[in-house]
């Protein structure tokens, strides 16, 4: 297990105000800005938070989400646009650790308590598309595959902007949120299911509608 700190957070976001969309999805808390820290992370995610789709977006195999600034700075370059921690509707903005090329079953210890898994990739919505209000933008953001990544809390903790990010144990399966993502083949659903079933990882259950897709479009 390691105990050096493979990158840092950068920023802690919540929800600032929830808003009505127009996408037929009623409310939304995509719209998250920094705060001070410490807050708190539960098994719902972040203190003061708010998960207005617990269907598709939210639950416990979603509680946080993290997207790094080294895949927001990408972004910055191709839309000519600045982009804050938040405005992807990111809990934590990262700096130094993979989060599109987090392996899933990944353990990150932050601060001194705060124990995350890594349990699947952000896939875009029109609710996304809505709030960033570029052309084509589930296309664009697909395309890329620079997705960050979805985790539950194994053990509830604080976090605080500054915060160490240690990755304290990565599966040896190897597939990553992005490359399940962008790539993903029969043998990763195979290879998942077999872990699962064995108990060597649980997987997220919104991995459920996935995996039929990929293997029917093998045959």
């Amino acid at each position: 297990m390691s105990e050096t700190p493979a990158g840092t957070v950068l920023a802690l976001c919540r929800v600032h105000q929830m808003a009505t969309t127009d996408t037929g999805f009623g409310v939304t808390a995509i719209d998250k800005r920094p705060v001070e820290g410490p807050v708190g992370v539960r098994r719902f995610g972040v203190f003061g938070d708010f998960q207005g789709d617990r269907e598709h977006h939210g639950g416990p195999d979603q509680a946080v989400y993290a997207y790094s600034q080294e895949d927001a700075d990408y972004w910055r370059a191709q839309l000519g646009r600045d982009i804050p921690p938040g405005l992807f509707g990111e809990n934590l903005r990262t700096e130094g650790v993979e989060t599109t090329g987090a392996v899933i079953g990944q353990r990150w210890r932050i601060g001194k308590h705060l124990l995350l898994e890594v349990t699947s990739p952000r896939v875009p919505c029109a609710t996304f598309a809505e709030r960033m209000a570029e052309p084509q933008w589930v296309r664009r953001f697909t395309e890329a595959g620079r997705v960050g990544c979805y985790f539950r809390v194994i053990h509830k903790g604080k976090v605080q902007a500054g915060d160490p990010i240690v990755v304290e144990s990565t599966p040896a399966h190897g597939i990553t949120v992005g490359k399940f993502f962008s790539h993903p083949t029969v043998e990763d659903v195979l290879t998942l299911q077999a872990l699962h079933d064995a108990g060597e990882i649980t997987l997220s259950r919104h991995y459920d509608k996935y995996f039929p897709r990929i293997l029917q479009g093998a045959k």
